[in-house]
């Protein structure tokens, strides 16, 4: 497990990231979301379906968590990749939040 500057300092790389990347979504003319951060935790507004999706860093337990269609999705870093990952599927952080917002979006 890495320690807690570590955690933070990964949290802060891979969340800036996503959060970018979010937002080059947004200002494509039919995302149909909008993304906004308060305090480090970022969540992804859906107007239709309405929703919405908190990406939040846990720091005691050195994961991401995402709450996202009625479900708990908990990352943890993984040294090897050099990202956060779903430990259930290998997904990385970015590609899961993009499955999860098409998953919502088409339901």
């Amino acid at each position: 497990m890495v320690d807690e500057l570590e955690f933070r300092r990964f949290c802060e790389i891979a969340l800036d990231g996503l959060k970018q990347h979010l937002i080059e979504l947004e200002e494509s003319d039919d995302a149909g979301f909008e993304v906004e951060e308060q305090n480090g935790v970022l969540n992804v507004l859906f107007e239709e379906p309405p929703g919405k999706f908190v990406i939040t860093p846990n720091t005691p337990v050195r994961q991401i968590w995402i709450s996202a269609l009625s479900t708990s999705f908990k990352l943890d870093w993984d040294e090897f990749a050099g990202a956060f990952v779903l430990p259930k599927t290998g997904e990385k952080l970015t590609p899961l939040v993009d499955r999860l917002i098409g998953e919502h979006l088409t339901s």
